[in-house]
């Protein structure tokens, strides 16, 4: 492998697995992340492999990455460096284990599995092979979101009392589709609960307390889920996530000073702005009474997907083996949250 050894600027050569509709999204935003190079791409098929390269890269790219008609060959590629694993996420721990055991640091896609034994099983991988894994949260790398974290430290808007999270869109798919086929751990939960979850994680700490309730299709896929819990400070969050009905995808956090809202699709946001109360003196001394935002911390790499990218090759060039933006700490504390939540409502995956 050609993995920059730590404090060398070397490139790093990413592996794309599988070659769906995020696979794509990621791949382009490669283009947008210094110090980092799309080596290959394994699908089920060349074809579907090849497909990717052409619509990401074009008919003629320049330094056309490597095309593999299996996940095998692609982990096998001495060019990659890093696999980011883009599969359905039935199918998440196989392929992990897969690019682990070839000697391959890996990125996955959220969720990063299906319950937290599973998750618990990669980090004991990574560890026996000394090499790098991170979920690919973009929400838990986004400048507007670490910018919301940093501002909320100093303090200065008050005391995060309650968050409100949702995410939803109808689904209108056949049974084979991921979203509602229950093989491949389908449902609102995870594709989309994982969302609101993660930001509350993130600017309230780990929930201490978790209820739920869902409603359950007929072949016990959670088509709505709504999640309440308690967080450090005695904070609330409530979030909710939906494949049956189109939400505003928007969080505004409630402090004991006034509110902030994040812009746009919470989960990888435009921009955050914080409206004091009103009579809150102090606040409006500080900030001329009126609406403020929030500095970001960076720029937006591409969709969003690219900070991931980044992070992973500021980690391997520190010599890490866990990202401290998304240590393996967070996601194991979500995943067992999302089972605790199954726990609750019924939903349960093959294997369970």
């Amino acid at each position: 492998m050609s993995t920059p050894s730590p404090g060398t600027p070397g490139p790093v050569g990413w592996g794309v697995l599988a070659a769906g509709k995020i696979a794509r999204t990621f791949a382009a935003d490669l283009a947008h992340v210094p110090g980092a190079r799309l080596a290959a791409v394994g699908a089920r098929s060349a074809d579907r492999a090849a497909a990717l390269v052409h619509d990401v890269l074009g008919p003629d790219p320049v330094d056309p990455p490597a095309v593999h008609g299996s996940y095998a060959a692609l982990v096998a590629d001495p060019a990659v460096d890093v696999v980011y694993v883009a599969s359905p996420h039935s199918l998440h721990l196989d392929h992990v284990r897969l690019a682990l055991e070839a000697g391959k640091h890996v990125l996955c896609e959220k969720p990063v599995a299906l319950r937290a034994a599973d998750w618990e099983t990669m980090v004991a991988l990574a560890a026996e092979h000394d090499r790098f894994l991170m979920e690919a949260m973009w929400t838990a790398c986004h400048p507007v979101v670490l910018g919301l974290v940093e501002a909320l430290a100093t303090g200065a808007y008050g005391t995060p009392r309650h968050l409100r999270a949702e995410l939803g869109f109808r689904v209108d798919a056949g049974p084979e589709d991921r979203l509602v086929d229950p093989a491949l751990g389908a449902g609102a939960l995870l594709d989309m609960g994982i969302y609101p979850l993660t930001l509350a994680h993130l600017l309230l700490g780990p929930a201490e307390e978790t209820t739920a309730l869902a409603a359950l299709s007929d072949d016990a896929v959670d088509l709505d889920v709504t999640v309440l819990s308690r967080h450090p400070g005695g904070a609330l969050a409530t979030s909710s996530a939906s494949l049956t009905s189109w939400s505003d995808r928007t969080a505004a956090l409630a402090t004991d000073r006034g509110r902030i809202d994040l812009l746009g699709s919470f989960h990888h946001p435009d921009g955050a702005v914080f409206v004091p109360a009103a009579g809150d003196d102090e606040q409006g001394e500080a900030h001329g009474g009126g609406e403020q935002h929030l500095a970001p911390v960076g720029e937006v790499l591409g969709r969003g997907y690219g900070n991931e990218a980044a992070e992973v090759g500021r980690c391997l060039r520190a010599g890490l083996r866990e990202s401290p933006m998304v240590p393996h700490a967070q996601t194991t504390a979500l995943m067992r949250q999302l089972d605790a939540v199954r726990a609750q409502v019924g939903i349960r995956y093959p294997g369970d």
